[in-house]
């Protein structure tokens, strides 16, 4: 066969598998974008009916899609759910590991800095969207569905504060604080963050900048009366350590 065959052949082939090619990735993207979109009409449906309450068919409606295509995509209403908590946790945490990378890691003004992280990290991960719903799901349907949240348990509340114990340990080894059990401390500073916050949160509402702040304020300067390094011991002179007291 000639090479001028061989190009024509080519040319003939190259030109009947394009729109197949272009026609896979319109489908791809099409059937991710369906997929998207069921995972956002899902979360919505299941945060205001809860898990039991919430109807495929009601999900298709706000999805714009049909009930069969929900079952093609996800079986049943339980792996939908299941998709949904996943999908969250997944945005969920990427955010913390992006608040996370704002950690102060040297003395100096540890005060501001700790309160400016606890600001963000309750902000961000815990007041946002994303925390909320997942909050509320856990509240209202963890009890009677545990299995449901399987994947929650195993990546949401663990990774914050096993990797806030790390960035404590880090500063106690620099000398800024100073630590027994990192872990313990780790959950207390989380808690003492939200203290000021439950309420607000438990009913549904969201903080102000104001109330972030002041909440973050008071729990970072209760933290550090428990594990912040004496003055003197910091490298400060104990005549400025009895005046700044």
């Amino acid at each position: 066969m000639s090479k001028t065959s061989r190009r024509l052949i080519f040319a003939v082939m190259k030109d009947r598998m394009t729109p197949a090619v272009q026609m896979t990735g319109h489908t791809q993207r099409g059937q991710c974008a369906k997929r998207m979109s069921i995972l956002d009409a899902a979360a919505d449906v299941f945060c205001r009916q809860g898990f039991a309450g919430a109807s495929i068919d009601e999900i298709a409606a706000v999805a714009c899609v049909s009930r069969q295509t929900i079952y093609n995509h996800y079986r049943e209403k339980e792996t939908l759910f299941v998709a949904v908590v996943e999908d969250v946790m997944n945005r969920a945490n990427a955010m913390l590991f992006s608040v996370l990378s704002t950690f102060p890691d040297r003395a100096d003004n540890l005060e501001d800095e700790l309160t400016a992280f606890a600001v963000r990290l309750n902000k961000n991960c815990i007041c946002n969207h994303d925390g909320k719903f997942l909050r509320k799901l856990v509240q209202t349907e963890g009890e009677r569905y545990p299995h449901l949240f399987e994947s929650w348990r195993q990546q949401g509340p663990g990774k914050l504060t096993t990797a806030l114990s790390a960035l404590f340990g880090r500063l106690a080894h620099k000398g800024a604080l100073a630590i027994d059990d990192f872990d313990v401390a780790a959950r207390q500073f989380v808690a003492l963050g939200n203290a000021d916050l439950q309420m607000k949160i438990l009913l549904g509402g969201t903080p102000t900048d104001e109330e972030l702040e002041k909440a973050a304020r008071n729990a970072v300067r209760t933290f550090l009366k428990a594990y912040g390094r004496p003055a003197e011991k910091a490298g400060h002179p104990p005549q400025l350590a009895a005046i700044s007291g």
